[in-house]
């Protein structure tokens, strides 16, 4: 009489082997081949080191810098592990707040961002973006509105023309992936990476 458990611990092993090893380790390798940038994460580049990645945000707070959208990422509290603190940015803990329409902290949150966002440039409509977090806290890209939103702050930060700061933003411009995927943007990294190259000039 046959032993029922060989043909089932056979078929396991394969199938582990396909799907657990041999599958992976192809698309691994076909994805490095085929694009290579993205497969090592979208390195950005600076002078022969890698300053970040097209893919996550990075924290920019000085006024002669374009800021990213708001991230609610965070880290453990060192001062106690039971607690966290923000982190802007936080790879490792990607994620959104979790804060609903009704609730009072996130109103108040985005209010004073607004009220800020006015002052430094009144008569402007705040773009959404400025105020709102992505889902994964970790958002590289704003729309063009809300770089343009920045120009009159950057510009009096770094006495540069407006001008200079708007072709600079319009030149990083990047459409609709394939022409349909997604929306125009601008990646604030490389956005900025540009306005250092440009004051220097």
């Amino acid at each position: 009489m046959p032993n029922p458990l060989r043909p089932a611990l056979v078929l396991l092993v394969a199938l582990s082997a396909i799907t657990g090893l041999a599958y992976p380790l192809a698309m691994t390798g076909l994805a490095g081949a085929i694009f290579p940038a993205q497969a090592a994460g979208s390195p950005i580049e600076r002078d022969g080191r890698i300053v970040g990645s097209g893919l996550i945000g990075q924290s920019f707070t000085g006024a002669g810098y374009f800021h990213g959208r708001p991230s609610a990422t965070t880290a453990p509290d060192p001062a106690d592990a039971a607690k966290t603190v923000p982190a802007p940015y936080n790879a490792a803990n990607s994620m959104g707040s979790n804060l609903g329409p009704t609730s009072a902290a996130l109103a108040e949150r985005v209010r004073g961002d607004l009220d800020a966002l006015k002052a430094e440039n009144p008569g402007r409509p705040v773009p959404v973006d400025l105020v709102t977090t992505s889902g994964s806290g970790l958002d590289p890209d704003l729309s063009p509105e809300a770089a343009l939103f920045q120009v009159p702050r950057v510009a009096r930060a770094r006495n540069l023309p407006e001008d200079a700061l708007r072709a600079l933003v319009e030149a990083h411009i990047r459409g609709r992936t394939l022409g349909v995927l997604g929306e125009p943007r601008v990646n604030v990294l490389a956005l900025n990476l540009a306005l250092d190259d440009l004051a220097r000039r």
